[in-house]
């Protein structure tokens, strides 16, 4: 179903989260005639509003949640949440900002509704969306990045367009039931949000729902995301992997990217020209170029995009060598998945690690790396737990913490700048003393940041900050 019924005018709709999304919502929402109500834990986040909808605390919208005819709510909201649990309890329908978006564009609420290619999963969402818009522009299409990349989906669907190149995450895809993509894919999926989702089988059926529109597409390579493919319900069904592509999959043969899915043996780009490490890379380009292929995007365009893609911010980016040492900022690393994938790139590391793990075990990540570590430093309020994990798989790394205790830089969202760059200084320096010519330091921490930097993005910076005081 994909009706607007409860947003008829004068129904009481709340929005839980007065942040980006709770704005995006209301901005859409407040010219339709519904009564719309916003809440919020933070008063701060309150006070910044600039919108004629009332303003409550959640505990305030948990009490009277039996007056709302609808709940839209911003992804970070868990399913336990207090108010949204209150409102499955009482039969109040709940979406996210990509179910409203879904159900206004497939109502032609913006004209025509749009043909939505979905990328998603544990890894490489961001490089493979942003791969496929390129490879979209580069054929003359219509196209627009958005989802968790860019601008919320809400917030693009006035803009000219014919595609929609859509990032959604896990938690976008818990509460967007009704999402019918014309094409998704999953490329993997690793223990990550588990504090979230609750369990990897929950975590993974919410990542599927991209599988149910026209064209589902999975990562052959990836046993969890493969397993996926036999429960879509999508007509065509295919996937991509590193080795040769079968009968109706998409591949590698003598270095050079394969469609056999919705081509013969189509040749359409040379692995060697993907700007992106390793063979994560090649996997990212093969998600892109499958959904590109699913709306007969042609070879040259697929070609021309990444021959000319730029990897973003925090991904894989080089920061410099020095002294013959060449250090990459991959904060956007935030699971063990990510970090294994970013560490098997390079033959010698000295990993910096560490942060929140979220739940997730890091035991087959270092068992996995153990053979290419030079070294360990570790930072955070997880680090001990990779420690261990070292201990056990790869005993004769060395491991240095060289931010401990109290000086340990716990600052959450309100971390300044000074303090963390106080912490990755001194790691840095740490590192500098273990790498030798030849060698990468690697800032693939394996968990979120917040418990010392605001973002992964903040973590990155003072990384980068740090190794060009080396160069200075």
């Amino acid at each position: 179903m994909t009706d607007l019924a409860p947003l008829r005018p004068g129904a009481r709709v709340l929005v839980t989260g007065a942040g980006l999304t709770g704005r995006s919502v209301s901005a859409v929402l407040e010219p339709t005639g519904v009564r719309l109500t916003i809440c919020d834990d933070d008063p701060l986040a309150l006070q910044r509003l600039i919108t004629p909808a009332k303003v409550v605390t959640t505990d305030e919208a948990t009490a009277t949640i039996g007056d709302y005819a609808l709940v839209i709510t911003s992804p970070g909201f868990a399913p336990t949440a207090p108010v949204l649990a209150a409102a499955a309890a009482a039969d109040v329908p709940i979406w996210g900002d990509v179910e409203l978006a879904w159900r206004l564009d497939r109502a032609g609420r913006f004209g025509p509704p749009r043909r939505w290619l979905v990328v998603t999963g544990t890894n490489g969402k961001t490089t493979t969306t942003s791969m496929l818009h390129a490879m979209l522009i580069a054929a003359g299409r219509r196209a627009v990045l958005c989802g968790n990349i860019g601008n919320p989906v809400l917030d693009v669907l006035a803009e000219p367009s014919d595609i929609l190149a859509v990032e959604l995450s896990s938690f976008q895809l818990h509460w967007a039931p009704s999402l019918r993509p014309d094409a998704g894919v999953v490329l993997n999926v690793a223990e990550d949000h588990l504090d979230w989702h609750g369990s990897l089988q929950a975590y993974a059926a919410d990542k599927a729902r991209v599988l149910d529109g026209r064209v589902a597409v999975v990562g052959f390579d990836d046993p969890v995301a493969a397993g996926l493919l036999a429960g879509a319900a999508a007509e065509v069904r295919t996937g991509f992997r590193l080795g040769e592509p079968g009968a109706g999959e998409l591949g590698v043969r003598d270095g050079v990217l394969i469609d056999n899915a919705f081509g013969d043996q189509l040749r359409l780009a040379e692995a060697a020209s993907i700007p992106v490490a390793g063979p994560v890379g090649v996997l990212d380009a093969l998600g892109a170029a499958a959904l590109a292929r699913a709306v007969d995007v042609p070879p040259e365009a697929i070609a021309a995009a990444l021959g000319g893609f730029t990897v973003g911010r925090h991904r894989a980016e080089v920061v410099a060598t020095v002294d013959g040492v060449t250090y990459v900022d991959d904060s956007k690393a935030t699971n063990p998945h990510a970090a294994q994938a970013s560490i098997a790139a390079y033959p010698r590391v000295v990993w910096v690690a560490g942060g929140l793990l979220k739940g997730a075990s890091v035991e087959d990540l270092v068992a996995a790396v153990a053979d290419r570590l030079v070294a360990a430093v570790l930072i955070g309020r997880d680090r001990e737990l990779i420690a261990d994990a070292l201990a056990r798989h790869a005993p004769n790394v060395p491991v240095v913490t060289p931010v401990t205790g109290e000086d340990s830089g716990m600052l959450g969202a309100n971390g300044t700048d000074e303090a963390g760059q106080a912490v990755m200084s001194a790691v840095v320096a740490a590192a500098r003393e273990l790498a030798g010519p030849g060698d990468t330091v690697l800032l693939a921490p394996a968990g979120a940041s917040f418990d010392q930097f605001s973002s992964y993005g903040h973590r990155g910076d003072a990384f980068a900050t740090a190794v060009r005081a080396l160069s200075r």
